[in-house]
């Protein structure tokens, strides 16, 4: 065999060993979303809010606000709680890398909006428990919920992460799909605007 090939070999056997060592540790999906991290972090891929929030309301829909969720200390909550605030609702789990590298740009969104905003942070993970511990582990300071009702067919998405708001009268006025940096001067601003 030449030195070349069988340098290549080895080269493959280790990518290879390493990748099923995070896979079979779980930490894959930690390190996809660091690396999707870093592409956010070229701003390439912003929350997109061309159209802002003035005038959007009187041609959005209103939003569907019949679901129950259970949050991190075991309390029963509805969404309908939440009308009259603007709503940021995310629809996540722990073993989507995308939803993975898009929670710090929330997290500092959320330090920065968290009293005017009502971060709804729904965890559609097998085990709730998962996404507590993953919450704990990161020192993320919003809440997580998971739902207790289905969810309404308005929030129903085959593309996690999944990103909504709703403004203070109820209506749906944004919605992406995938992940973005969320904390921009044009989205803080947007999400100011609908108060």
């Amino acid at each position: 065999m030449k030195k070349t090939t069988r340098r290549t070999l080895i080269e493959y056997g280790i990518f290879i060993l390493i990748a099923l060592v995070l896979y079979l540790t779980g930490k894959h999906t930690e390190v996809v979303g660091f690396l999707q991290r870093r592409l956010l972090a070229t701003g390439i891929m912003n929350a997109s809010v061309d159209n802002p929030a003035k005038g959007v309301e009187s041609t959005s829909p209103m939003a569907d606000l019949a679901m129950t969720l259970i949050d991190s200390k075991g309390k029963q909550v509805n969404l309908e709680t939440f009308r009259g605030k603007v709503i940021f609702l995310n629809i996540w789990a722990t073993l989507c890398p995308p939803c993975i590298a898009e929670m710090p740009s929330i997290h500092e969104l959320y330090k920065k909006l968290g009293n005017d905003v009502q971060f709804v942070m729904i965890s559609v993970d097998n085990d709730f428990e998962t996404a507590k511990r993953f919450r704990e582990r990161k020192e993320y300071s919003f809440e997580i919920y998971s739902l207790v009702s289905s969810m309404p067919t308005m929030y129903q998405t085959k593309s996690i992460p999944s990103t909504f708001v709703i403004d203070t009268e109820g209506r749906l006025v944004y919605q992406h799909q995938g992940m973005a940096d969320y904390n921009t001067d044009p989205f803080i601003q947007f999400l100011r605007e609908l108060k």
